[in-house]
Parts: C-alpha cells; structure tokens; sequence
C-alpha cells in the first residue's frame, strides 16, 4: 500500500464513482421522476445508497486487489460514505430547483396531499452531517494516536507529530465547512425562488389580479402555505364575483323602486328605502288609481340580503298583477298572501305589509295591515296622533286568513301620514337603546310645517344621529304622505 502510486488509488476511486452513474441515470427515469412532489426525496435517497453500494465494492476492492489494510479500507468507506451524503444532499437540492422552476408553467395549485416538514428534514440533515463529521474526525485522531504511539519520542519527532495531527484535522474541518457552506448556498437559492414564487403572486392579488395562483412544488411547510394561498385567492376571487353580482342585485331592486314621488293634486308625498346591506327585505311604492285615489304601500320581509330582497321582488310582482284586476285593497291583500304563501311557505320567509289607499275627492284613508307596523297619523290642530290599526296577520303565515279593510275620514290639509317600517325606531346606540316611536313622533311634530321630503329627512337624520355611528342592523324605510 506504502508503493501504491496516488493516480492509481485515485482512478480507482473514479471509476466506482463512475460506475454509481450508470444505474443512476435509470432510476432517475424509472422512479425518481414519477412522483413529482417526492423528486428530491428520492434524489436524496437513490444517490445515496448508489454511493453506499459502489463505496463498499471500492472499499473491498481496495482491500483485496490493493493491499489496503481493513482499518484504511473501512476509512475509505467512511470517506465514500461523507461524499456521498453531502453529493446526494446537493443533489437533492438541485432536483428541488428543477421542480420549483417547471411549477411554474405546471397547474398544481393544491395543498400536498402527504406532508413533510422542511424542519424535520432540516435537522435530520444537520444532525446526519455533525454526526459523519465527528465520526470521521473521531476515527483520524485514533489514527493519528496509533502513529503517535510508534512515532520517536525526541522533541522533533512530537513537533512533527503534532503538525501532522494539526494539518489532518484542519484539513478534514476545511473539507467540511466547504460540503456545509456549498449546502447552505444551494438550500438558500431553493428558499429565494420559494419566496419569488409566493412574493410575486401576492403582489399582483394586492394590485386586483386574482388570477394568478403560486405553483405547490414540495410537500413541507412551503408547499402548505402556496396551496393555501390558492385557496385564500380562490375565495377571495369568488367574493369578489359575488360583490359585483351583489352589486348588480342593488342595481336591479334599487329599479324595482319608485325614482321620485309622484305629483299628486292635493297631497305632498315623499318615501325612501335604506339598506343595512347592498340589498335589503324592504320595499315601498306608489300606485295611481282611478277615481283620485293613489295607494300607498310599505313591506318589511324577514331577514337580510339576497333572499329578503328576491322575497321582496316576488311580493312586489304578485301584487302589482292584482292591483291590475282589482280594486278591493282586502281582497288584493288576501289574494296575494294566499300566492305568495305557496311560494314560500317551505322556506319559512315571511313579511309584513301594509297597503293605504288615499282618496283625495273625500279626503278618505282605507287601509289594510298584515302585521305591519300601525301608521303614524298627526294633526297639527289638535296636536295629536292616530294611528291605523286593525287586524292582520303577516303574509306568508296562514294562507287562508281574510284581511280586512278599514278606513277613515277627515284627512284635511296640514294633516300628516307617516308609514315605515320598524328598521327606523329600532335603531339602537352603543347603549343598546332604541331610538323608539315617541322619538319619532317628537320628530314628526317638530317638523309637521315642513314639506313631506323635509319631514322624511329629518326622521332619517335623527335616527342616524341616534345610533352615534354604530352599524345599521336593520333596513330603513319611510313614506310620508302630508295633506294640502
């Protein structure tokens, strides 16, 4: 072994090294290639064991062709083994790269379905390497001391003795901190591209791009948050989708109410509708009829958003066809809730109603209540208020039940009606108090000199005064309606 030349022991060492690539291009093929979130696991694992076997037949080689002693021989395998590990790693991580680069054009956007943790992997490798380096390390200092103990015991010959120990093991420890810095470099080039990938998707979702997705890659930590990321923008997409439909619903049901007041001989009116949301339960209209006489009709259905403002439009439609063909508000009233009863009656909506009917020519109010809200009715003369009650269930509860109609005379000028819904004195404070009727009527008394549009504006503006910016709970809506 002392007359092996260095070419031959080198070339020998190259040509196992040579001969792990072989089979290695196979199974890059075959196996490592199939299974696309594992590449790098199983580079690892295949560059690996192809060093471990082909350094084992170079060990024994060594051994038996070349007269290399066992203990030379199991350190050449220790050797082939620290090579190995630190080029499978290495290479491990050059798949890696590979793999983060065709993400990008791939449509894997789905979190892992198996999942690793970069920090398990992470310090499975630390540990692995700092176990090999004190391995190795461990086994040239015994080498060392074995040549210590048959080196001259003459001043000299230990400083000699001790120069070679220092230079074997700075030597090892420069081979080391070379393999460990080549990692870190190359593990660091693998996290910039995990984060270009993340950071540039993120970017463009904040400037309103939300069609890009970040490609999943791996199957750790990383590859968690890039599907879930996907997921994140998914959402955010389809909100958005329902934003703008949303939008267009409010477009549709703001239609659905009247623009302005109608300019009716006799009679000031105003009315308006107010949504805690983008779209709301509540509607109220205007409907000339014959004879100078103008209805009036306010609706409060249960809930919120969508589903009150579709159960809105389909009472708005139902009773628009009757008030064609009939002019009996009791018998619209009844029929109506009896159609819209069939319609809803599975689903549990309901929704209370209220119809007016002003007669101008006799200065009459007929009215019918489906567990409405009695409306407000103040004379300034007298300074007091009436309110139109009756009997009435809310429509969509019992489709069999009768309406009746009731009615009055006297509406003479200066004579104010107000019809609302209950949004407006539920309105409540951070105290949780509510701004209530007697408020209301206050309102309405201050202002019964003003035009209906004034006397409507200040009720609004009160309640909101009241609330003190806390969130609207309910919708809001008001007809006024002033005698002159």
């Amino acid at each position: 072994m002392e007359n092996l030349p260095p070419v031959k022991l080198g070339a020998a060492i190259l040509f196992f090294f040579a001969a792990a690539l072989i089979p290695r291009w196979f199974l890059e093929k075959r196996w490592v290639e199939k299974s696309p979130m594992s590449q790098s696991g199983r580079q690892m694992a295949m560059d690996l064991v192809l060093v471990l076997i082909f350094g084992l037949m170079g060990a024994i080689y060594a051994h038996v062709y070349l007269g290399f002693p066992r203990t030379s021989a199991i350190l050449l395998y220790v050797g082939f083994s620290l090579a190995g590990f630190f080029i499978a790693v290495d290479m491990a991580l050059h798949r890696e790269r590979k793999v983060l680069t065709a993400a990008l054009d791939a449509n894997n956007y789905l979190p892992p379905k198996k999942f690793y943790s970069v920090t398990r992997k992470f310090a499975l490798v630390a540990i692995s390497s700092a176990l090999l380096t004190t391995f190795v390390i461990y086994l040239v200092v015994l080498n060392d001391i074995d040549w210590l103990a048959s080196a001259g015991q003459d001043a000299q010959s230990i400083a000699m003795a001790q120069e070679s120990v220092g230079k074997d093991i700075l030597f090892i420890m420069l081979i080391f901190m070379a393999l460990a810095v080549n990692m870190i470099w190359s593990y660091s080039r693998n996290l910039k591209l995990l984060f270009e990938n993340e950071t540039n998707v993120l970017e463009s979702v904040s400037k309103g791009d939300l069609t890009r997705r970040v490609p999943v890659a791996t199957n750790d930590e990383f590859g968690v948050i890039a599907g879930h990321t996907n997921i994140m923008i998914q959402g955010l997409s389809h909100r958005q989708k329902l934003l703008g439909e949303l939008a267009l619903a409010e477009e549709v049901q703001q239609n659905l109410l009247p623009q302005a007041a109608p300019t009716v001989p006799g009679l000031d009116l105003a009315g308006t509708s107010r949504y805690s949301s983008q779209t709301g339960g509540d509607y109220f209209d205007f409907i000339t009829l014959p004879d100078e006489k103008i209805g009036l009709l306010i609706a409060d259905a249960s809930g919120h958003g969508v589903g009150s403002a579709l159960h809105m439009a389909t009472a708005r439609s139902i009773f628009r066809t009757l008030a064609l063909r009939e002019d009996r508000p009791a018998k619209i009233v009844t029929d109506m809730n009896r159609q819209l009863t069939q319609d809803t009656w599975e689903t549990g909506r309901f929704m209370t109603f209220s119809y007016t009917v002003v007669d101008l020519d006799k200065r009459a109010l007929t009215w019918v209540r489906a567990g409405h809200d009695p409306a407000f009715l103040y004379d300034p003369k007298t300074d007091a208020f009436e309110y139109l009650d009756g009997r009435g269930v809310a429509l969509g509860l019992h489709p069999a039940w009768e309406y009746e109609e009731y009615g009055m005379e006297g509406f003479t000028p200066g004579k104010v009606l107000v019809i609302a819904t209950d949004g407006i004195w539920e309105s409540a404070n951070a105290q949780e108090e509510m701004f209530g009727k007697k408020a209301m009527e206050k309102v309405i008394r201050q202002h019964a000199k003003n035009s209906a549009s004034n006397i409507m504006e200040a009720i609004l503006d009160e309640a909101q005064a009241f609330r003190a910016g806390q969130k609207m709970e309910d919708d809001m809506t008001i007809i006024v309606a002033k005698a002159v």
